[in-house]
């Protein structure tokens, strides 16, 4: 696979221009900052009175309503959640026909562009620029001079330009100073959401409980469960991070060892892997998504509710021990900063949520 480099990524595609952030959450916030910090004039897109709008405009942002971006932005990157892309996006191509500026759209995630697609101007150079990680990282990293890897794909092209354009952007939030990897929009989508179920988020939470419920039902401590299976996984995972697989197996004991090469295989068998096609089958055909939507629409508070089910007392009680242990606290940023955080000797000074 080609992997695109700082070298690869000159300014020149979208020197001048200025920059609408749609959005000020978690990516949002992140990639205005860095966008700021790279040179480029940004405006954020936010509703009026909202908090994000005032959050923005204390940090020195210019704020407007998101449709205004049409007229103010020549490049509109789209940082809100994959499921209001629809109505918002399209709101802004409407705007657009009746006089504006803008000549591309960059997309933090593929998702909306393959399953619920908004209406897009003709004119409008469209790609993808999706960081592998979340925005806090995408902005200490930044700060610490370093970058978040990106994958790089182009949806539209009607300028020719929208490869070096979505290059220039990458550079300037710091992706490139790590990587671009150039894919397709929907291997993005694709593997994005695949990632996320099977392993990062799903498989991840299901296992650790699992873990955790197999240890307590058998009489073990709850808290001593969940510190062994659930708050050391950072700490293993990290090891990956770095090392690969078989640098992180030279770097445990060798009974943990013997354990991963001759048990793992156990836990994830033949019925593991089939199920694993089965979802990313699931992701491909669109079947996932119009769940997904079907959910949101049946119950727009559906986030609240389906948590309030997965959640349990006792574990989330113990997790409140563990953490307290290792004093963690949750990561904030002020004026662009992220403060240190103390941790016990051993444990990387890196958060990497």
């Amino acid at each position: 696979m080609e992997i695109l480099r700082e070298r690869d990524c000159p300014p020149d595609p979208i020197l001048g221009w200025t920059i609408g952030v749609l959005g000020y959450g978690n990516q949002g916030r992140a990639q205005a900052w860095n966008l700021r910090e790279s040179g480029c004039a940004v405006v954020v897109g936010a509703r009026p009175g909202g908090p994000s709008a005032d959050r923005a405009s204390a940090e020195g942002f210019t704020v407007v309503a998101s449709a205004f971006l049409a007229e103010m932005a020549d490049l509109v990157a789209v940082l809100l959640p994959d499921e209001t892309h629809a109505a918002v996006v399209s709101e802004l191509a409407a705007e657009a026909r009746r006089g504006g500026r803008i000549r591309a759209l960059i997309f933090a995630h593929g998702y909306s562009l393959c399953f619920e697609p908004p209406s897009l101007d003709p004119a409008w150079d469209v790609a993808v620029v999706a960081p592998s990680g979340p925005g806090v990282q995408v902005r200490s990293w930044f700060e610490e001079g370093r970058g978040v890897p990106a994958f790089l794909a182009v949806h539209r092209d009607p300028s020719g330009e929208a490869d070096g354009r979505a290059r220039a952007y990458a550079a300037a939030i710091g992706c490139a100073r790590a990587g671009l990897m150039r894919v397709t929009v929907a291997q993005e989508a694709e593997i994005d959401l695949f990632g996320e179920q099977v392993v990062l988020c799903g498989g991840m939470n299901a296992l650790c409980r699992a873990a955790f419920d197999t240890l307590v039902d058998a009489g073990y401590p709850p808290e001593a469960a969940y510190l062994e299976c659930v708050q050391q996984v950072r700490l293993t995972a990290e090891l990956l991070e770095k090392h690969g697989m078989d640098g992180m197996r030279r770097r445990i004991s060798p009974a943990a060892l013997f354990g991963d090469l001759t048990r793992g295989q156990r836990i994830v068998d033949k019925g593991t892997r089939a199920r694993m096609r089965e979802i990313l089958e699931e992701i491909r055909s669109g079947t996932f998504a119009r769940q997904w939507r079907a959910r949101r629409e049946a119950d727009p508070g559906w986030r609240e509710v389906d948590l309030r089910v997965a959640r349990d007392a006792r574990f989330e009680t113990c997790g409140e021990t563990a953490r307290a242990i290792h004093g963690f606290g949750e990561p904030r940023m002020k004026s662009g900063k992220r403060p240190r955080k103390r941790r016990p000797a051993g444990v990387p000074d890196r958060d990497s949520e």
